[in-house]
């Protein structure tokens, strides 16, 4: 037998253990014999065991090189398991080829970093089904007006069709988290929901209005667009951050771009 796992903080480790949830989560994806799936955070594989065999492939990226000696001794002889010993923050999951759903119970203390990371492999990627604090799918789902609205729900709307699933309550993970859990289904839009003009100016615009977010639009986005070109966006200068819909940072997103494009003869 094995030496027991014992679960690190350092790694946000909360294993999920109840079938129910595990079966749930699985079914959530709609797998095919054909599918690619990557799963990240293994863990000690009770969602791993649910995927295997509903897939063609299945990827796994685990961070912790102890669990992925015992994913090995478990699953031993199954080819269609890939077991990756990397940090999910730096895997090139495009290095995966493309049409892939992933899923995963997300660490905690890294998942809103995780997500943005993930959203640069959109392209390749049919459908995201995650775990996370139930707080985190809040706002990622959060309308304008919402207090949980914020960088999050802008950026994860752009990006994607937001599903709020199902809760998850602590006693379905060993040890128990001190928050509610829940489960989140997204589908990469192929095309943008909106013009943005240029991303990394749309990106920055974002972070810096809720950087501010009890500050007015005219002083959290002092130094980077001015009351003018705000009011010339159909945009109150004096409305905060979180009244916006995707739609007027898109329309402030791209009066920026175009005030620095360079004037042609």
């Amino acid at each position: 037998m094995p030496t027991p796992h014992k679960a690190r903080k350092r790694f946000g480790q909360n294993f999920l253990h109840d079938a129910r949830v595990l079966h749930r989560i699985a079914a959530a994806l709609d797998l095919s014999p054909q599918d690619h799936v990557v799963e990240i955070g293994p863990g000690k594989g009770a969602l791993t065991r649910f995927l295997l065999p509903a897939c063609r492939r299945l990827d796994v990226v685990e961070i912790d090189r102890d669990l992925v000696a015992r994913l090995e001794d478990r699953f031993a002889g199954h080819d269609r398991l890939h077991i990756h010993s990397q940090d999910a923050l730096r895997f090139d999951f495009a290095a995966l080829g493309c049409g892939l759903k992933i899923v995963g119970n997300l660490p905690y203390n890294i998942s809103t970093p995780l997500l943005f990371h993930l959203f640069g492999f959109k392209d390749v990627t049919d459908v995201m089904v995650f775990m996370l604090q139930k707080e985190v799918v809040e706002r990622m789902a959060a309308a304008p007006g919402d207090k949980r609205y914020g960088r999050l729900s802008v950026m994860t709307q752009y990006h994607c069709q937001v599903e709020k699933l199902f809760t998850v309550k602590p006693e379905a993970f060993r040890p128990r988290p001190k928050v509610m859990s829940a489960v989140v289904r997204l589908h990469p839009h192929r095309t943008p929901p909106v013009d943005v003009g240029d991303y990394r100016t749309f990106e920055t615009l974002v972070a810096r209005a809720f950087g501010r977010r009890r500050k007015t639009l005219r002083n959290s986005l002092r130094g980077m667009v001015d009351e003018e070109t705000i009011r010339a966006c159909a945009i109150d200068p004096a409305a905060r951050a979180e009244t916006l819909p995707l739609d007027a940072f898109a329309r402030l997103s791209r009066t920026l771009c175009d005030s620095v494009q360079p004037a042609t003869a």
